[in-house]
């Protein structure tokens, strides 16, 4: 079993997911942790100033919350799976709503639609209020059992 697999088998063992984030040196950079309570994941960036796009604002690095979004439906994706798979993305398209503050970020994803090798993922991230995302994506992305 390759260590990718293997790590993903030891996280939904454990239930530990932040362990298999710490495995990726970008979500590292990005201070993205998770958390599994009520049946799904809950992702969280950290803020941190070298996150900031635009000083003048400020506001959040637009690749920055993108790579949030798709990596929150990445896991989604492996959380809900019967066996260790690596989901490779097809398409991200990602919506930019209002600014991000200079403040955290969280973010969930769900499974909108599952076939036998693509699955459609959703997203939204959001600061202060779940009701009033900053940014949410759909991700398409290929599975192989």
């Amino acid at each position: 079993m390759s260590t990718a697999l293997a790590r993903i088998a030891e996280a939904r063992a454990s239930g530990d997911w932040g362990a298999l984030l710490d495995w990726v040196p970008y979500l590292r950079f990005l201070g993205v942790t998770v958390e599994n309570g009520g049946g799904h994941l809950t992702g969280r960036m950290k803020y941190s100033d070298h996150l900031v796009g635009n000083p003048t604002l400020p506001a959040l690095h637009g690749g920055t919350l993108g790579a949030l979004l798709e990596a929150a439906c990445q896991f989604e994706v492996l959380y809900r799976a019967e066996s260790a798979v690596l989901p490779k993305t097809i398409t991200l398209t990602i919506d930019y709503l209002r600014s991000a503050k200079p403040h955290d970020v969280q973010v969930r994803a769900r499974i909108v639609k599952k076939g036998r090798r693509v699955v459609t993922a959703h997203a939204e991230a959001w600061q202060e209020d779940e009701a009033k995302p900053v940014a949410m994506a759909t991700v398409h992305l290929l599975v192989m059992a």
